[in-house]
């Protein structure tokens, strides 16, 4: 699994006083949790975008005054209008405590369904995997090579190894449904061999 590294400074006061003034700074409030105790501190919002605006599983080296953890984003809060980060809740990782992620989803390989024309839907994006941090795959690759027309893959034909998916084991992964083409196609097919049989 990926790592990166950001520094944090303390906070000597938590209220919403001291919190809007380090956003004003270029600062986001945030709080690692999981450990012994809480740790309240402020990050860079720079430091911030290779680990919130980006489809990749990443773990985080959270160094604060000194001090180092393992950790991953828990939750982040946007601003409404502005779709700035607000706070950051950070989730302390010890390698022996299982912990759940949200796991990106990779598509390999080609469907002969779309070959034949069909339409590839993809209904999850990613799934929730819980396992021991240096389990955690960086992510979940779905074959689409068995992939025919009217065919689908769902959650339950996924295996990960050393890890559970938490995810609903019916629920669709992705799948090649008809598209207007080709069962315009077939119909045209349908009506000439029809016309042809009459004669």
């Amino acid at each position: 699994m990926k790592s990166i590294a950001i520094s944090g400074s303390a906070r000597q006061n938590v209220g919403k006083r001291d919190a809007k003034e380090l956003r004003y700074q270029g600062q986001v409030p945030a709080v690692l949790y999981g450990g012994k105790e809480q740790t309240h501190f402020s990050v860079s919002a720079a430091d911030l975008k290779s680990i919130l605006y980006t489809a990749e599983t990443v773990f985080v080296e959270l160094n604060v005054e000194g001090a180092t953890k393992k950790a991953i984003v828990q939750e982040a809060q946007f601003h409404p209008l502005t779709d700035v980060v607000t706070h950051v809740d950070f989730l302390e990782l010890f390698e022996d405590k299982e912990v759940s992620m949200n796991i990106p989803i990779t598509l390999t390989g080609t469907s002969p369904g779309v070959k034949m024309g069909g339409k590839l839907v993809q209904k999850l994006r990613s799934l929730r995997v819980k396992a021991l941090p240096n389990n955690l795959p960086q992510e979940i690759q779905v074959s689409l090579e068995s992939l025919e027309v009217g065919k689908s893959v769902r959650v339950e034909q996924t295996q990960i190894e050393n890890a559970k998916i938490l995810n609903n084991g019916d629920d669709t992964i992705v799948s090649v449904v008809m598209s207007r083409a080709l069962r315009q196609a077939e119909q045209e097919a349908a009506k000439a061999a029809v016309v042809k049989g009459k004669k």
